[in-house]
């Protein structure tokens, strides 16, 4: 039986995907499921994956093609494919391959860990996945090639180092496309300096609390609820105690109306190797500090093994960026649309302020708000910022809700 294998339905607001990879070429045969392809959207990798066990009897689509819903990428003859289990020849390292890894015949990996392995031309079941279930991550292949050297792999197409060359040397300039990712990172921030009317107001605080707080519950936190207590779930609850105050920063504009909600679904900015993107924490406000950071780790380890969906990205009412792991001192956050604000972190120092009087030495970060002036007046952002402050200063507030 003949199969044609098409482009499946692109997410909500996606029109096209670029074919960024294929994983067989005419003549392979191929299991149930085993991924045939990836396709790079605006956000994610989608892949997709073999309808039956057969033969890949034609590629249609050449990779960097644009293509839509529907469109046919290859055709597949159906039929019984017998599964080679991955040997070791006498002449490679003995290696210890894990059975749980092994699907099929199939190593479980994300898109970005199969185009590195394609990189280098590596055999997957040379490598010990550390991931949940045996799964591949990253850093296997690379602690793999560090440890082995690169000796008996070859780099398909690798990106080139650009040496220094001397006064009076040859200079080289080297021109690479920029993914879809990046292209619709640079058409947002377009939009957003085009469509709003972005202010930025700044304050600063002092975490001495917060860090005491966590310090001492640090240990008992990670027994009980078996995630590490970190920064972001507190300035995640002082900003739902904050939007309960001023709810305008929580709404939206949409024409000429204003949309309020009433739930706070919080976008957490991550980076990531394809650029920034923004899992969506949902209605925060009934989540605890474990349940957020829970969540933030479940999208973290989402982000790193390229397995991030659409739908985690979509939505949010406002936004938490945390320049500060990077060292950012101070910046100005763009807004992500149609979102009303945005709040900035950055690296924490010890700063001398005074205090009655005395100067001491603080934990202090900045904070920056950026907020739409359309739809929230000085006077709002401020307060809003204070109020996160207050907050963070004295972390008893947000048990109590004053």
């Amino acid at each position: 039986m003949i199969i044609e294998i098409t482009v499946p339905q692109l997410p909500e607001s996606v029109t096209d995907a670029t074919l960024v990879a294929w994983h067989k070429k005419p003549g392979d045969a191929v299991s149930r499921d085993e991924n045939l392809v990836d396709l790079e959207t605006d956000k994610v990798v989608l892949e997709v994956p073999a309808p039956v066990s057969g033969t890949l009897t034609e590629v249609r689509v050449d990779s960097g093609t644009t293509v839509t819903a529907g469109d046919i990428l290859a055709i597949l003859e159906e039929g019984e494919v017998a599964v080679v289990e991955p040997t070791v020849t006498t002449e490679q390292e003995p290696v210890s391959v894990q059975t749980e890894q092994v699907v099929s015949g199939t190593v479980k990996m994300s898109p970005a860990v199969r185009r590195l392995l394609d990189e280098y031309d590596l055999d997957a079941t040379l490598v010990v996945g550390s991931g949940k279930d045996g799964r591949i991550i990253k850093s296997d292949v690379l602690t793999y090639l560090e440890n082995h050297g690169q000796e008996n792999v070859t780099p398909g197409d690798p990106m080139p180092e650009l040496e220094v060359a001397p006064i009076g040397g040859v200079r080289n300039e080297q021109r690479v496309p920029m993914s879809r990712l990046r292209v619709r990172i640079a058409e947002r921030m377009v939009e957003a300096q085009h469509a709003a009317a972005m202010l930025t107001t700044f304050n600063e605080v002092d975490l001495t609390r917060v860090m005491s707080l966590r310090k001492r519950y640090k240990a008992s936190f990670e027994k009980a609820h078996g995630v590490r207590l970190g920064f972001m779930s507190f300035f995640a609850k002082a900003t739902v105690e904050a939007l309960s105050k001023f709810p305008t920063v929580n709404a939206a504009i949409e024409d000429n109306d204003i949309i309020y909600h009433d739930y706070v679904d919080i976008g957490v900015a991550v980076s990531s190797e394809r650029g920034l993107m923004v899992p969506v924490l949902r209605s925060v406000e009934r989540m605890s500090f474990a349940d957020i950071e829970k969540g933030i780790d479940v999208y973290a380890a989402k982000v790193r093994e390229g397995t991030i969906s659409m739908d985690d990205l979509t939505g949010g009412t406002f936004t938490i960026t945390n320049g500060g792991v990077f060292g950012s001192m101070l910046s100005t956050p763009i807004l992500n649309p149609p979102q009303s604000a945005i709040l900035g972190m950055h690296a924490i120092q010890e700063r001398p302020i005074v205090i009655d009087g005395e100067i001491t030495a603080r934990p202090m970060m900045y904070l920056a708000l950026t907020y739409d002036h359309r739809i929230l007046d000085g006077r709002e952002a401020v307060q809003f910022l204070v109020s996160i402050k207050e907050s963070l200063e004295d972390p008893g507030r947000l048990l109590l809700q004053v």
